[in-house]
């Protein structure tokens, strides 16, 4: 399944990543770059939602699709927060953070997989609350700018990113107490 709707929205994802990157090095002003990027990667964070949308209702889910999805959001996240970290718009220890556990918790899935305990590191609601607390603070960090007259939205997403770091790190602290009963029977 290759080629069905939500697999090529999720490749659409991948291949839109590039874009967003590359919007900051275009002739452009910087505020007009910021928005850009901005309405770029909110389309292209919403197609995470869609591709699962259709991918269910159309009844196209697969493997495959099961895990490209991940690891388009996990690019996505991690070229958006490289980008603001070069920007000076987020910290070098809150990109490693993020950056690190994404790695740290792929390993151990497919660690977990090849031990026949993928099921006790499967997503948690914890996790799914870091993407989103993530998606939403990205956005407001790649603005960088004051949003309808009101909202500062440098402000509000370095409140987020923090946030965010929180839930990565206790996202991170439930996978591995998940994996270490796991871990421990297979040893023995």
């Amino acid at each position: 399944m290759f080629l069905t709707l939500p697999t090529l929205l999720t490749w659409a994802r991948i291949l839109a990543i590039p874009l967003i990157v590359g919007v900051f090095y275009l002739k452009i002003s910087a505020p007009m770059a910021n928005l850009v990027a901005t309405v770029l990667f909110v389309t292209v964070a919403l197609t995470d939602w869609l591709d699962g949308y259709l991918a269910r209702k159309l009844n196209q889910t697969s493997a495959f699709g099961a895990f490209l999805d991940p690891v388009a959001d996990k690019i996505l996240v991690c070229a958006a927060l490289l980008v603001l970290l070069e920007l000076g718009r987020v910290n070098a220890l809150v990109a490693l953070v993020i950056i690190g556990r994404e790695i740290a918790i792929s390993a151990l899935r497919e660690w977990m997989a090849q031990i026949g305990a993928s099921r006790s590191v499967a997503v948690h609601m914890v996790g799914k609350l870091k993407t989103m607390v993530q998606m939403v603070a990205i956005p407001f960090l790649l603005y960088d700018g004051t949003l309808f007259d009101v909202i500062n939205t440098r402000v509000w997403g370095t409140v987020l990113i923090l946030a965010a770091v929180v839930l990565t790190i206790w996202s991170m602290v439930y996978y591995l107490q998940k994996a270490v009963p796991e871990i421990r029977a297979k040893a023995r």
